[in-house]
């Protein structure tokens, strides 16, 4: 029997199958595809990692060329693809995880092909950009247009009309509309706009000073469940389209990208300010991914979403259950290429304290510390 089961062999699975080979356990990765890429085959034709190569490696393994330069997805595709053949990690692929069940204190995984494993622990490394969160909005259900979630925009040649709204004021919400304001009129609509922050301040890239100062790595999401809002990096080109675009006025757009606060409610033709209508013809939700997978449905009596609950990467209420690549699992860095390692490293460590004493030391009072003193 195996040690541990990882689901997923994107970044976070390959991180993990790093830290557990330096462990000396026994496991198997699952991988739903036929290559180890995790979610990056299914961005967007353009997307531009925010952080250097020089900060974008996996473990014992850096990033290939330039490391000042910015890699392109199929970069990182290509990087993923050669990690996990340099390391001859255990992959099967064609492999999607159905359920997650209990037997005894061991774990059975089963997938869609029909095959079970089993271990006395698993890692959820299929990370939380496959379950794309999509609001509840007033009106939602009559809107005749087109809507994606941002997980679903290719290029925008594929998007149907001309007016587009992009829900969201994160970095792929922003980068998305700026690429499409240059075929399109494009509204950015959210709670709050944009906060844009340097990339590169004092002309060092942001990530130098994250890295040097330790605040990249530092574990809120341990000590307070913490998860801020986080802002757009940018060299000038996002801040500098939106403060040339022009505001809404009277219904009328007067500029190919303005942003606009929340709308009221979704409407058949668009979207609702109040007394003020504007046509769109597709939506585009950058809202998020949330991490409720749902395999894990039904495993130990639970609901997937409370299954998922962790802190640190150690299910609260599910012994033997770990996760790596979750947003703020434990710091800024965690869902990056960058933070995934370090996370790894830290959850295997519980791990084998787990596979050694059989229980889980956040139970009783020390579930109550914070992860990082456990």
């Amino acid at each position: 029997m195996l040690d541990v089961i990882v689901i997923g062999a994107g970044q976070a699975g390959l991180a993990a199958g790093h830290a557990l080979t330096q462990a000396g356990l026994s496991f198997q990765i699952l991988e739903a595809s036929d290559r180890a890429a995790g979610s990056w085959p299914h961005y967007y034709d353009s997307l531009t990692l925010f952080s250097p190569a020089r900060y974008s490696s996996l473990p014992e393994l850096p990033f290939p060329g330039d490391p000042e330069r910015y890699p392109l997805r199929d970069e990182v595709i290509a990087y993923l693809e050669n990690y996990a053949r340099y390391f001859n990690f255990p992959i099967v692929y064609q492999a999607r995880v159905r359920q997650v069940q209990r037997d005894g204190k061991d774990f059975v995984v089963s997938t869609d092909s029909g095959q079970s494993y089993r271990a006395r622990s698993v890692i959820a490394a299929s990370g939380p950009f496959n379950q794309p969160n999509i609001p509840a909005f007033v009106g939602f259900s009559e809107f005749a247009g087109t809507v994606l979630h941002s997980s679903a925009y290719r290029r925008p040649s594929d998007v149907s009309g001309r007016r587009v709204a992009v829900v969201g004021s994160g970095n792929s919400a922003v980068q998305i509309a700026d690429e499409l304001a240059q075929t399109h009129q494009v509204i950015l609509t959210a709670r709050q706009p944009p906060r844009f922050i340097a990339q590169r301040p004092f002309g060092l890239d942001l990530h130098f000073w994250l890295t040097r100062s330790g605040l990249d790595k530092l574990p809120l999401g341990d000590w307070f469940n913490f998860q801020p809002t986080a802002p757009v990096l940018d060299h000038g080109k996002y801040r500098q389209a939106f403060a040339s675009g022009q505001t809404f006025e009277s219904g009328q757009a007067n500029s190919k990208l303005s942003y606009r606060p929340l709308f009221d409610r979704i409407t058949a033709t668009g979207l609702q300010w109040r007394d003020q209508l504007e046509a769109i013809d597709t939506l585009i939700l950058a809202t998020g991914f949330i991490n409720s997978p749902a395999y894990l449905d039904g495993l130990d009596g639970l609901d997937a979403s409370r299954a998922a609950k962790q802190r640190g990467g150690t299910a609260l209420y599910v012994p033997g259950l770990y996760f790596v690549g979750t947003a703020w699992q434990r710091s800024n860095a965690s869902a990056t290429l960058r933070g995934v390692g370090p996370d790894a490293t830290h959850v295997v460590r519980k791990l084998q304290r787990y596979l050694r004493t059989g229980s889980a030391s956040r139970f009783g009072l020390r579930q109550f510390l914070p992860a990082c003193c456990n």
